[in-house]
């Protein structure tokens, strides 16, 4: 699990690298963009988009972790489609290769001949990054790696990495939007229960460097399987006077608003984008519970940020289930699973989160706000 663990902080920050480096060339990002459609359109935005930055850190990801543990190859599972059709109407399956130029000569094809551009992405994919600092060598968990499986959003809060705006990131503030919202998230999970074990987040634009305007990003680790529970985070210390602060997404019911509001009081209630980096706020003590009533986020979002959340006593539950548990008893029965599909469903939506959630690190936090909700829903 530790060798598994440091691959994982070692691909994300490839994938990392991956997005910085498409961000990088206004040129090479206009091509990337690609309206999603059909089943794998999200219902939640009027436009959703897949860029080949996506496709390209999920396929680099499953290449790399099948390479080092091939138990796991067939039990890595992604939010996008590696199918991306270039300007001439040609469907081209995206896949990492062996060498750095046979990438570059598949990612030509999907960017019209672009080898310039190709090239660039190719020298991302395979460059390996810096040394990434996790003290991972005495982590022991009694678990093979061909009991798990991987969940994979390669870059989390896509319109926000689209738009692009940059903030200046403050130590201990939520930020509603911008650059720093796209997250690369990697969860792992028991492929028999579905319980969340290992997750690791990359923030690529953490923070912007002076000289030369580049990006460097920041990353978070957890894991959580019976005793052992590990976090790059601590735990923060308590909010102010005691007070709940959530985070909502902007778009939330405005019956979710009115009940928080009147638990927490206006100046406690934020917003903020990203499934992904809400829950980020969570763990980092920037808000205490993250609520969602909709059924708009799916396995990817949540399965990594959960895990860490697990390693500091938290956890993220299926709301509606949630507000109809009538005892603490059953919290642990509710919390989000990762190993089944809604069957009735089609495309992306057998793999949503239906219920909502709530995302905490507090089982009292927790009640507060399910007490708070319910009859409301």
């Amino acid at each position: 699990m530790a060798d598994l663990l440091r691959l994982l902080l070692r691909v994300a920050e490839k994938a990392a690298n991956v997005a910085r480096v498409c961000r990088q060339e206004a040129q090479l990002f206009q091509l990337l963009v690609q309206e999603k459609t059909g089943d794998d359109k999200n219902k939640k935005f009027v436009q959703d988009f897949k860029t080949l930055a996506d496709v390209v850190i999920q396929e680099m990801i499953r290449h790399d972790v099948g390479a080092q543990f091939p138990e796991m190859a067939d039990f890595i599972h992604g939010e996008e489609s590696n199918k991306f059709e270039n300007g001439l109407g040609e469907s081209v399956t995206v896949t990492v290769c062996g060498t750095e130029q046979e990438t570059a000569t598949l990612l030509a094809t999907v960017l019209d001949g672009d080898h310039v551009a190709a090239s660039l992405l190719a020298r991302a994919i395979h460059q390996d990054p810096a040394t990434i600092v996790a003290n991972t060598d005495s982590l022991k968990v009694p678990l093979s790696p061909s009991e798990l499986g991987i969940w994979i959003d390669p870059i989390d809060a896509t319109s926000q990495y689209i738009e692009g705006r940059e903030e200046v990131l403050e130590e201990g503030h939520l930020f509603p939007s911008g650059l720093h919202c796209a997250l690369v998230l990697i969860g792992v999970f028991l492929r028999n229960t579905g319980e969340p074990v290992m997750g690791v987040i990359n923030q690529p634009f953490n923070h912007k460097i002076p000289e030369g305007g580049g990006w460097r990003g920041r990353h978070f680790w957890g894991v959580s399987y019976g005793n052992v529970n590990v976090c790059s985070e601590s735990l923060p210390a308590a909010g102010s006077g005691g007070r709940l602060s959530v985070v909502l997404s902007s778009s939330e019911k405005q019956v979710v608003k009115e009940a928080l509001t009147s638990l927490c009081g206006p100046d406690r209630l934020m917003y903020a984008s990203g499934a992904g980096y809400k829950i980020l706020c969570v763990i980092q003590g920037l808000a205490d519970v993250y609520v969602l009533s909709e059924g708009s986020t799916f396995k990817w979002d949540s399965c990594a940020p959960h895990a860490l959340l697990r390693a500091l006593g938290g956890g993220v539950v299926d709301l509606r289930k949630s507000l109809q548990s009538s005892s603490k008893a059953q919290d642990q029965q509710i919390e989000l699973t990762y190993h089944q599909p809604y069957t009735e469903c089609k495309g992306a939506n057998r793999w949503a989160n239906h219920g909502g959630l709530v995302a905490y690190r507090d089982c009292s936090q927790l009640c507060s706000v399910t007490g708070a909700l319910r009859g409301k829903l």
